[in-house]
């Protein structure tokens, strides 16, 4: 989720039902260098709570000096990525690559857990690879080392985000009566009936949402409607769509400046518009404007124009 979990999606997020959220996931080597774009992550807000910094390195070291700066800046809980699995990142040693070395991922846990006061939690996937489906094993070590939670996304690195979340070593992990720290599934969790069957059917703690949530907010407050009425919710109107897409947008400019805020913010129209008929040439004029009141001007067309449109 980087370059998408930044404050103001996650102002979005928290609005329709989020429970827990973690940042976008921190370079502990720039975050102890003092990179700007690494510390700006650590922007947090008390409306957010509670709410979970993410780092990922390789290196103790440097992951021990940057829990430490985390620990300043007061979230609820620290998270070790040890789960994405792009090649900038694994290639360094650093998030799913330590699936290859379970050993080193205890020992590096450790050093972080008793660096800091701040409860620790991990994100990880089911293995490197078919051979290395480590994760019950993993799992097992990092609770006996003091992690106080796991997420655990039901693919492999070599995967990435192809093919489909296998959730039956998830369940292993929580259903292995040694393990009594909550357990997360995450991966392809895009609905809320999807969401209920797999709490109910796998026996994890809770589900943790990425892709799905990707201009679509709504999805939380939908999944807990669902489980407390067993009813759906009415998906969310186009006038509802723009002003949240309007509201992302303001908020982006606010926290990045005008530049960045709007260049950020043309991955996400897509998203917000996911499935509205007639929709591409609006599409094209959001992404290719540079102005604020152009891009303004656009959406309120659109909430206007409201008959204009369909979703199919």
């Amino acid at each position: 989720m980087e370059d998408v979990s930044d404050p103001p999606f996650r102002a979005l997020c928290k609005k329709y039902g989020a429970d827990l959220m973690y940042t976008e996931f921190i370079s502990s080597e720039g975050l102890i260098r003092d990179a700007a774009k690494s510390t700006q992550k650590l922007d947090i807000f008390e409306y957010e709570r509670p709410i979970g910094i993410q780092i990922f390195g390789s290196e103790t070291e440097s992951m021990v000096q940057s829990a430490q700066i985390i620990e300043a800046v007061n979230p609820d809980l620290i998270d070790i990525n040890y789960g994405c699995p792009v090649k900038k990142v694994t290639c360094k040693g650093a998030g799913a690559s330590l699936l290859q070395d379970i050993s080193k991922m205890v020992r590096l846990t450790k050093e972080i857990v008793n660096a800091t006061n701040l409860p620790v939690t991990v994100k990880t996937r089911l293995g490197w690879d078919d051979d290395t489906k480590n994760v019950v094993e993993a799992a097992e070590r990092l609770q006996d080392i003091g992690i106080e939670a796991i997420s655990i996304h039901g693919r492999t690195r070599k995967q990435m985000y192809k093919g489909e979340a296998d959730w039956s070593l998830i369940s292993e992990v929580k259903n292995n009566p040694r393990m009594h720290i909550p357990v997360f599934g995450n991966g392809d969790i895009d609905s809320p009936q999807k969401a209920l069957d797999y709490k109910n059917k796998y026996g994890v703690d809770g589900v943790m949402i990425g892709r799905a949530s990707i201009g679509y907010p709504w999805i939380f407050r939908e999944i807990k409607h669902f489980i407390q009425t067993g009813k759906f919710m009415d998906k969310p109107s186009l006038s509802e769509r723009v002003m949240a897409c309007r509201e992302h947008l303001l908020m982006s400019i606010e926290w990045k400046g005008e530049k960045l805020g709007i260049a950020e913010m043309k991955r996400h129209y897509t998203n917000y518009f996911k499935g509205l008929g007639h929709f591409k040439e609006y599409r094209t004029q959001l992404v290719t404007s540079s102005g604020l009141e152009e891009i303004l001007e656009i959406l309120n067309y659109i909430e206007q124009h409201q008959d204009e449109f369909v979703f199919v």
